[in-house]
C-alpha cells in the first residue's frame, strides 16, 4: 500500500529546477514534488540547458540526475559552486548509482543531499527539509564568533567554498584554508587558530594523520577539530576518533547537525 504524504505550505513557494534527461523519470519526479506541495518545478534535460536556465532565473533548489547527455550532475554542482550567482543554491543529486567512486566527486563538490532512485515523496520531503533548514546563527552569547580563527582543510576548493559559506551564515568570519593536512601543518606552525574543520580523504596527509599530528606534535594540541567527511568505513572513522577528533559530520551534511556539533565543540572550548 502506497503511503500518502500530506501536502504542506512549506514547499508551495519554492522554485525547483529539475535536471533529468528521462521523460519517464521527469513525470515521476514532478509527480512526487506535486504530492508534497512543490508545484513550481521547471524541467530541463541537459547540463547546457540547466546552465542556460540558471543564467536567467533563480532556483531555490536544484535537483539533478547524475548522468546527463552532455555531462554529469557533478559538473553542474561544480559550476554552481564556482559562480557567485549560484554558489548558495542548494543542490540535491538523484541517482540509482551506488558505487562510492561515482558518488564521491559529487559529495566533495558541495551537494546538500543525495537521494536514491527510486525515492518516495516522504524521502523527497525529508531531503528538501534538511537542505532548506539553514540556521541563521549559532547564537552563542559567550563566544565571539566573528573573532574565531577557523582553519578549513579540504583538497576540494568547491567543498571548502561551500562549507565556508555555510559557516559564514552561522556567524563565523575569519578563515584560513589549506588543500591538505601537510599544508595545514605548515599553517598551524605559524598561525594560532580557534577551530579546525577538516576532510578525511586528502593527498599528502589525510585527515587521520593530520588529527594525530595536531594532538601529538603541534603546539596547538587542544584546538577543537571537526571532521566533515564522506568516509563511511567504520574502522577508519574509529581510528580518527581515537586520534582525538572533537566531532565527525557526514558529507553531504545536515546544516542543523553541523550547527549542533559546532555549538557543542565551541561550548566545551569555553569551559
Amino acid at each position: 500500500m502506497t503511503k500518502t504524504v500530506k501536502k504542506t505550505d512549506r514547499f508551495e513557494k519554492l522554485t525547483l529546477l529539475l535536471v533529468e534527461p528521462s521523460a519517464l523519470q521527469r513525470r515521476i519526479i514532478v509527480g512526487e514534488c506535486a504530492e508534497i506541495g512543490a508545484s513550481n518545478v521547471d524541467v530541463v534535460g541537459s547540463l547546457a540547458d540547466a546552465l542556460d536556465w540558471l543564467q536567467g532565473c533563480r532556483a531555490d533548489v536544484v535537483v539533478s540526475a547524475l548522468y546527463l547527455p552532455d555531462g554529469t550532475g557533478t559538473e553542474l554542482v561544480e559550476r554552481m559552486r564556482q559562480d557567485p550567482r549560484w554558489m548558495d543554491v542548494p543542490f540535491i543529486l538523484i541517482s540509482s548509482e551506488t558505487r562510492p567512486q561515482a558518488l564521491e566527486p559529487v559529495r566533495q563538490s558541495g551537494a546538500c543531499g543525495i537521494l536514491p532512485k527510486p525515492f518516495s515523496a516522504s524521502q523527497l520531503a525529508m531531503a528538501l527539509s534538511r537542505t532548506l533548514e539553514m540556521p541563521e546563527s549559532l547564537d552563542m552569547e559567550d563566544v565571539d564568533l566573528e573573532s574565531l580563527r577557523v582553519l578549513l582543510v579540504d583538497d576540494s576548493p568547491n567543498s571548502r567554498r561551500f562549507i565556508r559559506r555555510v559557516l559564514e551564515n552561522l556567524g563565523l568570519r575569519n578563515f584560513i584554508e589549506a588543500d591538505n593536512g601537510k599544508e595545514a601543518v605548515v599553517m598551524l606552525a605559524e598561525t594560532l587558530v580557534d577551530l579546525i574543520i577538516t576532510d578525511y580523504n586528502m593527498p599528502e596527509m589525510d585527515g587521520r594523520e593530520f588529527v594525530e599530528y595536531v594532538r601529538t606534535r603541534s603546539w596547538q594540541q587542544t584546538v577543537p577539530i571537526l571532521m566533515v567527511t564522506s568516509e563511511s568505513n567504520m574502522s577508519r572513522l574509529a581510528a580518527v576518533e581515537e586520534a582525538g577528533v572533537s566531532g565527525i559530520c557526514d558529507k553531504p551534511f545536515d546544516t542543523t547537525v553541523l550547527q549542533q556539533l559546532l555549538a557543542g565543540i565551541l561550548q566545551q572550548r569555553e569551559e
